[in-house]
């Protein structure tokens, strides 16, 4: 199976990159949500790049910095290994998965049938303090956009996105979307978007914003899904032409990403 393998841009004001982002503090976990707490704080960290990929999993390392047995780590890893972040290997201990072609194929299309049934429910349920709120993180991601701030515009982004799936009020359905989103979510942070890219994704959220005023349904269906189809065609095609840089030479970087020979 190929590695996904996407070339970052070499233009610092676009660029982001794991190694970057500043450390977080970490506080101690709520024994009484222990492990969903664990499972989400894990699954924030694979796909902020904070493991190589292909590395196997330093399960002492991460109960030290997590403060918590080796026991509800693995129970952790477990969960992570079904949304296809690490491979179990039995007796070897767990493995980063690298990101591939085939998971995001796999994934998106499901992701965007979703996440659009989230937004059908959410139309319903929504109330204008919700729109408004939406509409200010939609303007805050515009601004990051205007300042080249490709992190914050990201985790904008994937603020409204979660908001909206929220507000369908469906904990089946977020269950099943969480499980699906995490190679959703890696893409977008593993791989350099350009401008040209965040640009058109602004549109395609100017669409879903106006059918979520307009409390239709279905046209926020169909927006969801175009915009989700979009990014999808956007990696298929980032990473064909990285094959041939690989192809040239390039040694893999984190989750499969080459980089300069």
């Amino acid at each position: 199976m190929d590695h996904f393998a996407i070339d970052p841009v070499h233009n610092s004001s676009w660029s982001h990159s794991a190694q970057d982002a500043e450390q977080e503090k970490v506080s101690p976990i709520s024994r009484r949500h222990l492990h969903d707490e664990l499972v989400n704080r894990l699954r924030d960290y694979i796909i902020a790049d904070q493991l190589p990929y292909d590395a196997k999993v330093p399960e002492k390392d991460l109960c030290d910095h997590f403060g918590v047995s080796r026991t509800p780590l693995r129970e952790a890893l477990k969960v992570l290994a079904f949304e296809g972040l690490v491979t179990l290997n039995h007796n070897r201990g767990a493995v980063i998965r690298p990101l591939t072609i085939d998971d995001l194929n796999d994934a998106f299309p499901i992701y965007a049938r979703l996440e659009a049934l989230a937004g059908e429910l959410a139309c319903q349920k929504l109330r204008p303090a919700d729109i408004d709120e939406l509409n200010r993180l939609h303007d805050t991601m515009v601004n990051s956009f205007n300042r080249c701030d490709t992190r914050a515009f990201v985790a904008v982004n994937e603020q409204i996105h979660a908001r909206i799936q929220a507000a369908a009020q469906n904990r089946n359905l977020l269950h099943i979307i969480r499980c699906v989103s995490s190679r959703v979510r890696r893409a977008r942070q593993s791989i350099n978007l350009p401008k040209a890219r965040l640009s058109i994704a602004i549109t395609e959220h100017e669409q879903i914003m106006e059918a979520l005023e307009k409390r239709d349904a279905t046209l926020l269906s169909r927006a969801i899904r175009d915009h989700v189809g979009s990014t999808l065609r956007f990696f298929r095609g980032a990473w064909a032409d990285q094959q041939d840089v690989a192809a040239q030479g390039a040694s893999p970087g984190p989750f499969g990403t080459p980089r300069p020979a």
